[in-house]
This record gives C-alpha cells, sequence and structure tokens, in this order.
C-alpha cells in the first residue's frame, strides 16, 4: 500500500510540472551580453543590459535577441564606429533561436551543463552554431549563462582598423539572464 501511494504521488507530480511548463515560459528583458575584442595592444568589451530572451520546455525553444544599439563600450567614438560597421540602421538586431540538444533536468537547482544548437543571425547573415552553457532553477527563475566565439568574417562584416591595425576577427561572446516565469498567453 505505501509504495502504490509513493507511485501516485510521483506521477501526480510529474503530470503537474508537465501543466506548469504547459502554461508557462520563461522570459527576460533585461539580461546581459558581452562582446569582447582586441586591436594590437589593447582589448575592448561592448555590454548590454538588454537582451530579450525566451525559453520554453514544452516546444524545447530558446530564443534571444539584442538590439545591437545598447551596446556600450565605454567610448563613444569606438561605439559609432562599431554601430556603423554593423550597419545597424540595416541590421538593428542580433538574434539567436535554437533548441536544446543536451538532456536537462528542468527541475535541478543544481548547475547544469547544457548545449543549445540554433541559428545566430547578425548583419543580415545567419549561420548555423552550437553553444555550451550552464543552466539552473533558482526559485521559480532558470539562470541561464553561455560563452562561444565568433567569427565576424562569417556575418560578412569587415574589421574596422586605422592603418594596419585591425580588429580581430574573433569575437568572445558571453550571456547571462535571469529569465522569469511568464504565462504563455501574456506573450502573444
Amino acid at each position: 500500500m505505501c509504495s502504490l501511494i509513493v507511485i501516485i504521488t510521483i506521477l501526480f507530480s510529474s503530470v503537474n510540472n508537465f501543466v506548469v511548463y504547459q502554461d508557462t515560459v520563461w522570459y527576460t528583458e533585461s539580461g546581459n551580453a558581452e562582446f569582447t575584442s582586441s586591436v594590437p595592444l589593447h582589448t575592448f568589451t561592448g555590454t548590454s543590459s538588454n537582451l530579450t530572451g525566451l525559453l520554453d520546455f514544452e516546444e524545447n525553444v530558446i530564443d534571444f535577441y539584442l538590439d545591437l544599439q545598447t551596446i556600450k563600450t565605454g567610448n563613444s567614438r569606438r561605439d559609432r564606429d562599431m554601430y556603423r560597421t554593423l550597419d545597424i540602421d540595416v541590421y538593428p538586431f542580433a538574434e539567436f533561436t535554437g533548441r536544446i540538444t543536451s538532456q536537462i533536468n528542468p527541475d535541478s537547482e543544481i548547475p547544469q551543463s547544457v548545449t543549445v544548437t540554433g541559428e545566430f543571425t547578425v548583419h543580415g547573415v545567419t549561420n548555423q552554431i552550437e553553444v555550451e552553457g550552464l543552466i539552473y532553477k533558482e526559485g521559480s527563475a532558470y539562470l541561464l549563462e553561455a560563452d562561444w566565439v565568433l567569427l565576424i568574417s562569417d556575418y560578412e562584416i569587415e574589421p574596422p582598423g586605422i592603418l594596419f591595425y585591425r580588429v580581430r576577427d574573433e569575437i568572445e561572446v558571453h550571456i547571462s539572464a535571469e529569465m522569469q516565469p511568464v504565462e504563455r498567453e501574456a506573450l502573444q
């Protein structure tokens, strides 16, 4: 009899979790994005706290986008040159849309490695990428972190420079976001 009660409790918990994931997505408009690049003898980082993201366990979708004009490097001239190089008047956003391809436990409060595969678009060019990161639950929120390297030449971006000095082709990207639960219908 005791075993039957345990099994029923486990099944009911699983059904309850499915209902929660079915009606809920996790969302942010205040995630952080950092882009680090360098020229000979100097490294600089552009940051934004306007990363918008969606995590949907039912559909297995993860989507982030960033208004590129919100990236600031601490130098207004460098920012202006960066915006011109990225053609933000024509291509104002960078976006990643993908799926979680690794096995994770959405209920775990222990940080878990996660692999996401999808499409990253910037400067009007889309490439398939795979990103490694961490995900963990904290209360009702999910915390996400990821790092990857992109080559600006893969996105048809001409590295800016002066004389013989050019910005390196490799840009290190770091994102972090606290995703809060939202009713699925509220975002439609």
